[in-house]
């Protein structure tokens, strides 16, 4: 923490080169390069006019502490790369992260000495709350269990939430801040937290003049499944607003969202427990109207209804009360001619209809048929940070006036829109393109989006009730586009004809020599560079086979190695994964060893693997901040591909041991000191043989592709076969 005195506001606190590079959100290498360049004595040499570094105004040579606010400033001139503008088109700077970063530390900081995530959040919420909702103004009309946490609320964390309020502008955005804080915090509450950009899409869906629009005579709203209020919140203009209603069962989610809206002073919202409870809301309503007591009244109906159920690939198929059910619920829940948004698994869309259907596949065919479904959205793959191995699909419902099955002479068309081949299209851009999309009807590429009848009018005429898969990336695929298959099929022969490549030439020129005998090479063990911090040990972990399936995070073990299965087949879901506290996700550059019998290694191209016992790793601690720019190709002393080839090497190899099993320490192996430039030379070198090798794999490729022109140009009746004769 940076040294201030206690009354002293963050404007004018100390900090340090650590704390500038933990606030600014990046690598200490990058804060050493803006002092060193942008020192006032390099700028005066160069005649350069941009504003200097800040000078050191407390600390020591070895520690020197700067004033935050002249960082915040110098920052400002900085604009983060690739970042995207904000609402008003101002571009977001490293002096907007590292303000932030400011104002949030203290709070962060007092997570440890409260021993509790959740508990610091609630305190904070509390606080919001209460200052929401007047203060001490209106006590009797607030829940007692508010009062209670704002009351034992630590005086820490008043201290620093009013700070933020003030700060902020409102109690709401202080409560937004402090739930945003939640990963940072470790809190579990945002493995279930609706993604930003679903959010985003669903808000984009609603309309700039939506039914979130505060104001009266706007339409009401329902939020199913509602967590802490992400599809609630995703607008700025929900505060004051009564005709909302909520449900959520967990207790702290629950509390949470009703402090929340509180705290955007929306007074006269309900957070139910149950849908049940949705039609004996508001007794108070009753009694102002005068009207039957022995009624139910309540809101069972709304022009909008939300739900994001956190339901993970595969779960609850067989269960009365799945995903499904949610959608089934927000249909019941509609008035005719309102709209439904509601998240579902993928899995759900993509089951085929059997002999006994499960009660997923019933419940979809009752959405299909009562024509509440007007559009399926596949959303792009790992949208969930927390559930990669879980696929997502939007629901577009639309209130109906009965749930009785429609005429088949009336057949209706949902549209599937197919959002992942979109987003592989368009990128960050994907929200507003889909939200163009369901408008218009249509996309003008066939593949990413149709229209189809839910009834078929023909004998063999596709419908969404022929049992089949109606995920919009199962539907939307038809035969190829702008494509002649017979020139296809001559260019496929005509590839598969050329020569293997000649590798003589490449290999004459490679530059081998005998090392003098006075410049031999020391050599180091691995275990000396892991005490050094220049390497780290990844080991592998021992997981239940019940947890290893076909989604989530890749696993490598000693199949994966030795060949038998193909890297990225077996994956375990975060959710099993969780249970494994110490299990370590890799990174791009790691490379992986099994020991046994030899060693065998392998380099992760892209990192986000598991590694199984007795499968370890080896991280280089300098190439990811070389990756990222924030160290010079000299300043690396090692790179992946060299890394893996020497520690296989000969010398390595003949280093196993044991009885039963003869594997070889990783810690004994050793490693030759090579400076830069030629390691850099050997990982070019193994680039170049990985080019030719893959050179070769693409003329046997192309064989296969000629098979596949073929086939496919005989299937969609393009191609006709004949055989030569006479050899002409």
């Amino acid at each position: 923490m940076a040294t201030q005195a206690p009354d002293t506001a963050y404007g004018s606190a100390l900090v340090s080169l650590g704390e500038i590079k933990e606030l600014a959100e990046v690598g200490r290498p990058t804060v050493s390069n803006w002092r060193r360049r942008f020192a006032k004595d390099v700028l005066e040499a160069g005649r350069d006019r941009r504003a200097p570094f800040p000078d050191p105004v407390a600390g020591s040579d070895s520690r020197p502490l700067f004033d935050a606010e002249e960082v915040a400033s110098w920052l400002d001139l900085r604009p983060i790369p690739d970042a995207e503008p904000d609402e008003d088109d101002t571009v977001p700077t490293y002096g907007d992260r590292f303000r932030r970063g400011l104002r949030l530390r203290r709070l962060v900081a007092l997570r440890h000495e409260l021993g509790s995530a959740n508990r610091l959040i609630v305190d904070a919420l509390a606080v919001c709350a209460m200052a929401g909702e007047g203060g001490d103004w209106y006590r009797e009309a607030l829940p007692e269990r508010l009062l209670e946490d704002a009351e034992n609320a630590d005086p820490r964390v008043a201290s620093a939430v009013h700070e933020l309020v003030e700060e902020l502008g409102s109690p709401g955005a202080a409560a937004d801040t402090v739930l945003g804080l939640a990963e940072r915090l470790e809190s579990d509450l945002t493995t279930d937290t609706t993604p930003p950009a679903v959010a985003g899409l669903i808000s984009r869906l609603v309309g700039p003049a939506g039914v979130l629009t505060a104001g009266p005579g706007q339409p009401s709203v329902i939020n199913l499944c509602a967590g802490t209020g992400e599809l609630l919140f995703v607008r700025d203009d929900i505060g004051g607003r009564g005709d909302i209603v909520a449900v959520e069962s967990d207790p702290l989610r629950a509390k949470l969202l009703l402090y929340r809206l509180f705290a955007h002073y929306c007074t006269a919202v309900d957070v139910c427990a149950r849908p049940e409870d949705l039609d004996t809301l508001r007794p108070w309503e009753q009694r102002e109207f005068d009207l039957d007591p022995d009624r139910p009244w309540g809101m069972p109906s709304a022009d909008l209804v939300l739900a994001d159920p956190p339901y993970a690939s595969g779960e609850r198929e067989s269960d009365e009360d799945g995903p499904l059910g949610w959608a089934l619920e927000a249909v019941r829940r509609l008035k005719p001619g309102g709209r439904g948004f509601v998240v579902v698994p993928s899995w759900t869309l993509s089951r085929p209809r059997v002999t006994a259907p499960t009660p997923s596949a019933r419940m979809l065919e009752q959405l299909l048929s009562g024509g509440a479904v007007t559009a399926v959205v596949q959303l792009p793959r790992r949208i969930h940070p927390f559930r990669t191995g879980a696929e997502h699909a939007l629901l577009v419902l639309r209130g109906v006036a009965s749930q009785e099955e429609p005429s088949r002479d009336e057949p209706g068309d949902v549209l599937l829109v197919d959002a992942d081949r979109i987003a592989r299209r368009v990128g960050g851009e994907w929200t507003g393109y889909v939200a163009e999309v369901l408008g218009a009807g249509r996309s003008p590429v066939d593949e990413e989006a149709g229209s189809f009848p839910v009834w078929g009018t023909g004998p063999r005429a596709a419908s969404l009730l022929d049992g089949r898969s109606i995920l919009p990336a199962h539907r939307l695929a038809a035969k190829e586009q702008g494509l002649d298959h017979f020139s296809a099929t001559l260019d496929a022969r005509r590839e598969a004809a050329v020569a293997l490549p000649r590798l003589k030439d490449w290999i004459g020129d490679l530059g081998v020599a005998r090392r003098q005998p006075d410049t031999r090479l020391a050599h180091r063990k691995v275990g000396e560079h892991l005490k050094g911090g220049q390497l780290r040990l990844l080991s592998g972990h021992r997981i239940r086979e019940a947890h290893i399936g076909d989604a989530g995070l890749p696993v490598v073990g000693r199949e994966e190695m030795l060949g038998a299965l193909p890297f990225g087949k077996r994956r375990i879901a975060l959710e099993d994964l969780a249970q494994y506290p110490q299990a370590v996700v890799t990174e791009r550059g790691d490379v992986f060893l099994l020991t046994e019998h030899g060693i065998r290694t392998h380099v992760d191209d892209a990192g986000g693997c598991v590694l199984l016992a007795p499968v370890q790793g080896l991280r280089i601690a300098a190439y990811r901040p070389f990756l990222a720019g924030e160290a010079r190709s000299e300043e690396l002393w090692m790179r992946p591909q060299p890394l893996a080839q020497l520690l296989a090497a000969p010398r390595n190899q003949q280093r196993s041991s044991g009885s039963l099993v003869r594997r070889v320490s990783v810690r004994d192996m050793d490693l030759p000191e090579l400076p830069p430039e030629e390691v850099a030379e050997l990982e070019s070198i193994l680039s170049e043989t990985d080019r030719q090798r893959a050179q070769v794999r693409r003329q046997l490729e192309a064989l296969d592709n000629l098979a596949l022109r073929l086939a496919a140009g005989v299937a969609d009746g393009d191609v006709a076969l004949r055989r030569r004769t006479g050899g002409t």
